[in-house]
This record gives structure tokens, C-alpha cells and sequence, in this order.
């Protein structure tokens, strides 16, 4: 691999190879309403992530496994339910995954369409996307990329009907994350 990075004018400034996810600057977070009138703001603990950047931005894929029983909504009791065969059922569907299928947009504009699977249903989702900037760490020389995404989907989709009115179909979902260029580039 080369030291090169893209340049073209509908492509991110990154550089070839397979950018790691640093984990410890990274977060999965989601918001759904319950009864209608306040929202539970929760999130994954469990995320393992890479970021593939080709020569072309049609290249460009993320992959993505989020451990459902890393759940985290600040209420112990809360998250052992939602972990229960009332609702995410992690016995049956421990991960979620996401597998990009294209990247595009210009400027600040930028979307991330991919699939979506829990246990044995796979929907496709899009995701609206913030390229926040490359840095170089002081600390350890390393480059990082930083990205915002944004969507939302609808728990009927992959059969986590459980209590409607009660809990909102919609799940609001706001990614953090930072990747870690290859040291090879």
C-alpha cells in the first residue's frame, strides 16, 4: 500500500487500507420512546468495527458487530429485560451487524446505505454521515478519522414487537466513531 490518499473531488481524504476502530473513542447510541411522552437514551457497550478505504469512493465499506447484551441504559434492571425473549432476545440474537453496501454524497452531504441484520432479518438502513476529520495523536503519532452517522429503524422490521404503545416502534440511532488508519500506509 501507498502513502497516497484520496483525492478526487467526491472521495474522503483517507488513505488506502483498513482502518481499525478505536474503540475507547467510539459509541453506539440509540434513543426510542417510551409511552409516547419522554425517550430512554441508552447504548452498546459491544462494538467491533473496520473501515475498508479503496482507491475510489465506491470502494470505501464499513462492517460492523454490536454485542446486544452490552446493552447500556443506565438502569440494571431495565437492560436485563430488553435482553430477555421479550425483546432483543440475545439467548437467540446475540450480535446486530451492519455491512455497508455504497457511500455517497459531496461536501458535507454524505450517505451510508448498508444492511442491517438481527438474528435472521436483514433490512436495509441508510445512515446520514459526518466525516469530522483526520488528526494526528500526539500522543503515539497515529492518524484518526472521526465520523458522526445518524438514521433511524423501525423495531417491527426485524420482529421486536414487543409492547406496542408502550415502547416507541422507532429507534433513533446516532453512531461516534473513531478509526485508526493502517500503520502500513
Amino acid at each position: 500500500m501507498t502513502n497516497e490518499t484520496i483525492t478526487t473531488p467526491a472521495a474522503l481524504p483517507l488513505a488506502p487500507g483498513v482502518w481499525a476502530l478505536d474503540p475507547l473513542h467510539s459509541a453506539v447510541n440509540f434513543t426510542i420512546r417510551h409511552l409516547g411522552i419522554a425517550k430512554v437514551r441508552g447504548r452498546f457497550n459491544g462494538v467491533r468495527a473496520e473501515l475498508y478505504v479503496g482507491e475510489r469512493i465506491e470502494d470505501v465499506r464499513v462492517s460492523a458487530t454490536i454485542d446486544l447484551a452490552t446493552i447500556d441504559t443506565g438502569n440494571p434492571d431495565r437492560d436485563a429485560h430488553v435482553r430477555t425473549s421479550d425483546l432483543l432476545d440475545v439467548a437467540k440474537r446475540p450480535t446486530m451487524d451492519f455491512r455497508s453496501s455504497r457511500i455517497r454524497g459531496e461536501g458535507e452531504d454524505w450517505t451510508m446505505e448498508g444492511e442491517l441484520t438481527i438474528g435472521e432479518v436483514t433490512r436495509p438502513v441508510t445512515l446520514a454521515v459526518e466525516f469530522g476529520g483526520l488528526v494526528d495523536v500526539p500522543v503515539d503519532g497515529s492518524r484518526h478519522a472521526g465520523f458522526e452517522a445518524t438514521g433511524e429503524i423501525r423495531r417491527a422490521d426485524f420482529g421486536l414487537d414487543f409492547a406496542p404503545g408502550l415502547l416507541g416502534d422507532v429507534v433513533k440511532i446516532q453512531l461516534d466513531m473513531q478509526f485508526v488508519e493502517p500503520t502500513s500506509a
